[in-house]
């Protein structure tokens, strides 16, 4: 522990010799200031993890120095000493961040032990604030690459809610646009960032397993059950569950998850104990719940209960201003973990990747350029190191049927027409409406309210 740094500020050099004596013995290196000037002279210059300070020096007040250190490191733990052990000046000293106080006469046992748990208590939180900071930086929102309007939206709302102690949080968007990824940033902006980020993805298990994986099970509550197990809801205590594509959960699953929803409180598969616990939910879905509801594979009490905080992700199709800097994002990602210097593409290739349709969105642009970047061996990528899912159409812009009058016109008096024709071919159904809008139920219906058309 030679590498734990002490500084001992006390005036008395017989004080000075025995403090500094215990802890070499302790294993501590131990360096000595025998009054406030040098005490703040040795702080400046040197490195320490813990200080001893005398509350009364003959050139300065220990408090004040208390309250200087502090300003520099309000990390720093410093033990305060006193021979005047009157309950003012140790409140006193405690309010202003002393982490603890030592009375003289001292006791070197005691003194081992205050200075061990400082040093201990210390380091646990400084371990606990550098993971935390780690995973802020892996999952931070900043990670999350969209610049457009529509992206800037989504993430306002999604660090609003990570502050919040919203309980419930729904995610719409399709497959491949960065749910879980929103879903992570999150939980690791929010006060429960050092606590578990349990996910569940409930398309992969069949109704039994799903409600045991959630919920736990007992001993010999079903036929392979040899021992209890605790579900992920209670793993994920003060923490967030993470339930994805919720819309393909099954139902007699779902009215489970209602009932926990609404109390925080379950029993394990077979079991007869009520447990409660304090999670968030964060759902996310691909589907159109919508159409799950009036096909009754979804509960609707469920959805909501689940959709007090509704974000709704957009298709990478419908902000394109966002596909050049997540090109320039992922070729910097690649180039760092394939060791290669591919500066960019050429710009038949960036174009036909703008106007690309992405039916993967997000991902598929990802596993395009990490293919690219595998295979190529040049410094600009081409067309033809893409491998499209689907052709580029080249001459979609060409062959348009909307055409712009000479004299120009309002973009909304467009969109609200669009809109319109939409719902007058659907009877009013704004379901299938927005499936022909290409665009999801909700932002239909923030269209319909920006432009009157309810009810119509």
């Amino acid at each position: 522990m030679a590498d734990i740094r002490i500084l001992i500020v006390e005036d008395e050099k017989l004080i000075r010799w025995s403090l500094r004596e215990q802890l070499k013995k302790e294993g501590y290196f131990a360096g000595e200031a025998e009054n406030g000037g040098e005490a703040r002279k040795r702080f400046k210059s040197e490195s320490w993890d813990l200080i001893l300070l005398d509350i009364k020096l003959p050139d300065a007040s220990g408090m004040d120095l208390l309250r200087q250190f502090h300003e520099e490191d309000s990390e720093l733990p410093i033990i305060m000493m006193t021979a005047y052990s009157s309950i003012e000046s140790v409140v006193e000293a405690m309010k202003r961040g002393a982490f603890d106080y030592l009375t003289k006469p001292f006791n070197l046992d005691e003194v081992s032990l205050t200075v061990k748990k400082a040093i201990e208590i210390t380091s646990l939180r400084r371990e606990v604030r550098a993971i935390k900071s780690s995973f802020e930086e892996r999952y931070g929102f900043d990670r999350i690459v969209g610049q457009s309007a529509a992206m800037q939206r989504v993430m306002d709302m999604a660090r609003t809610v990570a502050k919040s102690e919203a309980e419930t949080v729904l995610l719409l968007g399709e497959s491949g646009v960065g749910k879980t990824l929103l879903a992570q940033a999150i939980h690791y902006n929010s006060d429960r960032a050092a606590k578990p980020f349990m996910e569940v993805m409930c398309t992969a298990l069949p109704e039994p397993l799903l409600e045991s994986e959630l919920f736990g099970h007992e001993r010999g509550a079903f036929t392979d059950a040899r021992a209890a197990k605790p579900g992920l809801c209670e793993l994920g205590h003060n923490g967030t569950l993470f339930l994805d594509e919720i819309g393909d959960m099954p139902l007699a699953t779902q009215a489970k998850l209602l009932g926990f929803c609404e109390s925080h409180s379950f029993r394990r598969v077979g079991g007869v104990k009520l447990m409660t616990v304090d999670a968030r939910i964060v759902a996310a879905t691909n589907q159109d719940l919508d159409a799950q509801i009036a096909a009754k594979r979804f509960r609707e009490d469920l959805y909501y209960r689940l959709s007090v905080i509704e974000i709704v992700i957009p298709p990478l199709r419908e902000r394109r201003e966002d596909i050049p800097p997540l090109i320039a994002y992922f070729l910097d990602h690649f180039n760092r973990k394939f060791k290669k210097s591919v500066r960019g593409l050429e710009e038949s290739a960036m174009n036909a990747l703008t106007e690309y349709a992405w039916p993967g969105n997000v991902r598929e642009l990802r596993n395009l350029i990490e293919r690219a970047m595998i295979l190529a061996n040049k410094d600009r990528l081409a067309m033809e190191d893409f491998n499209f899912r689907r052709k580029p159409d080249a001459g979609a812009k060409a062959s348009s049927a909307i055409r712009l009058p000479e004299g120009g016109i309002a973009l909304d008096r467009v969109e609200k027409e669009l809109v319109t024709q939409a719902l007058e071919r659907t009877k009013g159904n704004q379901t299938k409406a927005a499936k022909l809008l290409r665009i999801s139920r909700d932002q239909l219906r923030y269209r319909m309210k920006q432009y009157e058309l309810f009810g119509e």
